[in-house]
């Protein structure tokens, strides 16, 4: 059983939603990143969401994209988000750790010598933003290979086929991307998420992560009652943004966040 497997095992005997946060690699510093993983599973996080730098973030809003060229400022590349993942499993061989970002690097360094680093560094699962899974086989098959789990976007556009198709070529779960727009946008209507969930679980047993749009506890509380993860990133990249220099205040805010959101969820 994969790590994301077991995670949501146990959080389902629990009755309990998987809480999963987004930090983008090498933000604002690349020493920052690791010790603040560790510090939001203390606070409550069940599935870690790492972002890959990328020069051209498409379907990131301004606060990842900032967070993005703040990373690249420091040189950071795949191969040194890889060596942090690496680094946190020294410390925790448990909590799923997801590396979502766009194809081009995976690209760059090849599909089965990615996937093959990806593994050996405890990598759990990939979500490439920008590959539509009608052109994903080769990727879906060297990850698969590799024992990690292809994740695949959901949007509110997406047509009844288009679902089936996505879910046939998934593992691990499925990320609702909950709003028309980039990360951080706002206007989430939990009926219309709702909704949506029910139409994806026709075509699935997997669990089903939604994000984009969710920033305080209220609405991770209002989500994690219609969905098995609630994924949070702008707002935790905002505390990251406004705290660069002070890393012990950074972590304290970002912690504060998340443990609000789980308490909410939990409640």
């Amino acid at each position: 059983m994969s790590r994301i497997e077991a995670c949501f095992s146990q959080l389902k005997q629990n009755n309990r939603t998987a809480l999963i946060p987004y930090v983008t690699a090498g933000d604002p510093d690349p020493s920052v990143t690791v010790p603040l993983m560790h510090a939001m599973v203390r606070a409550g996080a069940d599935l870690l969401e790492l972002g890959v730098p990328f020069s051209d973030p498409m379907a990131d809003g301004p606060v990842i994209q900032a967070a993005s060229e703040r990373a690249l400022e420091h040189h950071v590349g795949l191969h040194n988000v890889l060596d942090m993942v690496r680094e946190f499993r020294q410390q925790d061989n448990v909590t799923p750790v997801v590396l979502m970002g766009y194809l081009n690097p995976v690209e760059v360094m090849g599909y089965e010598k990615f996937s093959a680093s990806a593994s050996a560094a405890g990598v759990d699962g990939v979500l490439t933003v920008d590959i539509p899974p009608e052109e994903s086989d080769e990727l879906v098959k060297a990850l698969s290979d590799h024992q990690l789990d292809p994740i695949f976007l959901v949007s509110p556009t997406s047509t009844t086929d288009r679902i089936e198709a996505i879910c046939s070529k998934a593992s691990g779960f499925v990320y609702y991307v909950s709003l028309k727009g980039v990360t951080g946008a706002a206007n989430l209507q939990i009926q219309s998420v709702e909704e949506k969930i029910n139409q994806i679980k026709e075509f699935t047993q997997l669990p089903i992560g939604v994000g984009f749009g969710i920033s305080d506890a209220e609405r991770a509380a209002q989500v994690s009652n219609c969905a098995d993860a609630v994924v949070v990133g702008s707002a935790i990249i905002k505390h990251v943004a406004g705290n660069i220099g002070d890393a012990e205040k950074m972590t304290q805010e970002v912690t504060d966040l998340l443990q609000s959101m789980r308490n909410a969820m939990d409640s």
